[in-house]
């Protein structure tokens, strides 16, 4: 599995999708990397679906809850400091690795 470009606490563009999301910006909460499925990333706030819940010990009352569901990442971009989506480089300094904004060429 390749290398992801985007990394949990990262700002996000939502660049496709739904028109109710499409545009919105948001921090990254969960990079979920499985082996043989597509990488996919949950952003606060965004994406927010309803989940019927059985009553339990904890939740007695059941319901219908709303929680974050997850993005593929082909489907976000880093945000730069502009507001608008950025593609993401890396360079080498000194001993480390860092990502660079491929147009700037300032570090993230």
């Amino acid at each position: 599995m390749s290398k992801l470009k985007i990394k949990r606490g990262d700002n996000v563009i939502i660049t496709t999708g739904k028109k109710e999301i499409k545009g919105k910006t948001g921090e990254v909460i969960e990079v979920i990397k499985k082996e043989g499925r597509d990488p996919r990333v949950i952003v606060a706030g965004l994406n927010i679906v309803k989940k019927h819940v059985k009553p339990s010990a904890s939740n007695p009352q059941g319901g219908i809850t709303e929680k974050e569901a997850s993005i593929h990442i082909s489907n976000v971009a880093l945000v730069g400091k502009d507001g608008k989506a950025i593609k993401v480089g890396y360079k080498i300094e000194g001993d480390k690795k860092v990502r660079i904004n491929k147009k700037t060429g300032e570090t993230l």
